[in-house]
């Protein structure tokens, strides 16, 4: 038996005693989540050492009702006296919680068993082990790479790298029992560079993986931040316009995390979305293909069942641009009258609420390169700043930066914009979509290009 498995066995252990003692005292539903893990941080600026921060975590947190009163709370301290208080501030506060009709576990049949557990290789025993001496070197490999690479990179904000591994458990009074290893590791690289007028030219490129041997070298890490900070030099804005937008496949990401936040239960039966009674109805181009699929082998988002133990289903969110789902717990399914898309996430603190996994927007067969050839004027955008979304309207606007598209390339840097479109809009203008999508996070996006938006500059 490896040492993770030898954690959760412990884990799953405490958890199960924790729930009988919360039955014992007076629960009628007892659900006990315990996590431990460990992280190390890592920091390099112009050469030096900035920070190596090594840390452990626990946390047990407890989720009872008491008929329909529901209280969770939370404790890192797993002494007896720590489970004892925990489980008596548990039941206190569900007896002074007001009474909900929707509240309730999961119906036992609807729980999963480890026989049809998909094993999703989300744990590397090799990001487990990475020293804090191999971390800071990968650091400074990566930093070093891109002051070599262009004699006009003067400066750093800096070079990182982080590994984390994660052990955890659920344990509930319904008869579910089941535990989850992963690690992760990543490292940034921040160049600087002096431009015209004494500005400052900031850019990054970064690395992700859940496994050590899918993660990028440092030097091919450094090397492409020094390229996109480069690129950046003589950057300028443009004048006030609609034009095409093509955005990389980065900021589009940051677009469908935005929409994320609108697909879920809890914020479609409190009426905080633009998506509310949208289901069945268009609510993008009919390019879009949008799932959440918590069963992909190594990505970020990826579990074996969610944060009640129903078994973790691939769910289709938009098809051919017509909203075909929205994602949801046990709790807030109720609430609409419909079924769990088994999409709860179980936070430290004991809280459930609904999450999506690793939600994708699909990627076609054509190439990133082809979709620029094919955009004779347009903008394209690499970055974004600020938080202007509405997400009970749609109503969207942020600062961007990136390049001018002139006869299908890129052309001048360009940044002090902004740009601006109902996210709805946006989403239904949707006219390209390339290929190159990549699973280096939990919500991941190809580039996509939208056929007109209005950009703000001088």
């Amino acid at each position: 038996m490896t040492k993770a498995e030898d954690d959760a066995r412990a884990l799953l252990d405490l958890g199960q005693s924790v729930v009988e003692r919360a039955t014992a005292a007076g629960a009628d539903v007892a659900e006990a989540g315990v996590h431990s893990g460990s992280h190390l941080s890592v920091k390099v600026r112009k050469g030096k050492p900035e920070l190596v921060e090594e840390a452990g975590s626990r946390a047990l947190g407890l989720r009872v009702m008491v008929g329909k009163r529901v209280a969770s709370t939370y404790t890192s301290d797993l002494s007896e006296a720590g489970k004892r208080t925990l489980i008596e501030d548990a039941l206190e506060l569900a007896r002074l919680s007001e009474s909900d009709a929707f509240a309730g576990p999961p119906d036992r049949s609807e729980l999963s068993s480890p026989s049809e557990w998909k094993d999703l290789d989300t744990f590397d025993e090799g990001v487990s082990q990475i020293s804090a001496d191999e971390a800071l070197a990968r650091a400074l490999q990566g930093e070093r790479a891109a002051f070599a690479f262009d004699p006009r990179i003067s400066n750093s904000e800096g070079a990182s790298f982080t590994r984390a591994r994660g052990v955890s458990a659920l344990v509930t009074s319904s008869g579910f029992m089941g535990s989850d290893c992963g690690t992760y590791a990543s490292m940034v690289v921040n160049p600087v560079a002096d431009d015209e007028g004494g500005k400052k030219r900031s850019g990054y490129h970064w690395t992700a993986a859940r496994h050590y041997a899918d993660l990028e070298e440092g030097q091919a890490v450094g090397e492409e931040a020094a390229r996109r900070t480069i690129a950046q030099l003589g950057a300028k804005k443009l004048p006030t316009q609609e034009l095409p937008v093509v955005f990389d496949k980065d900021a589009a990401r940051s677009i469908l995390g935005l929409f994320a936040g609108c697909i879920l239960g809890g914020s479609i039966w409190r009426k905080s979305s633009y998506l509310v009674d949208r289901v069945g109805t268009r609510v993008a181009s009919g390019l879009v293909d949008i799932v959440d699929d918590p069963l992909l082998l190594r990505a970020p988002g990826s579990r074996a069942f969610d944060g009640e133990g129903l078994l973790s289903r691939h769910n289709v969110v938009v098809e051919a641009g017509v909203l075909k789902s929205y994602l949801t717990d046990t709790y807030s399914a109720r609430k609409l009258g419909l079924k769990s898309t088994a999409s709860a996430a179980r936070s430290p603190s004991g809280g459930v609420s609904p999450s999506s996994s690793n939600l994708m927007l699909k990627a076609t067969s054509q190439s990133r390169a082809e979709l620029l050839a094919d955009t004779k004027h347009g903008l394209y955008v690499t970055g974004m700043m600020g938080f202007g979304f509405n997400a009970v309207t749609g109503d969207f606007s942020r600062g961007a930066s990136g390049f001018l598209i002139e006869d299908g390339k890129l052309s001048h840097p360009v940044s002090e914009i902004t740009i601006s479109l109902n996210l709805d809009q946006l989403l239904q203008r949707i006219d390209a979509v390339a290929n190159d999508l990549d699973h280096r996070t939990a919500v991941a996006s190809p580039t996509f290009r939208v056929s007109s938006m209005t950009l703000a500059g001088s």
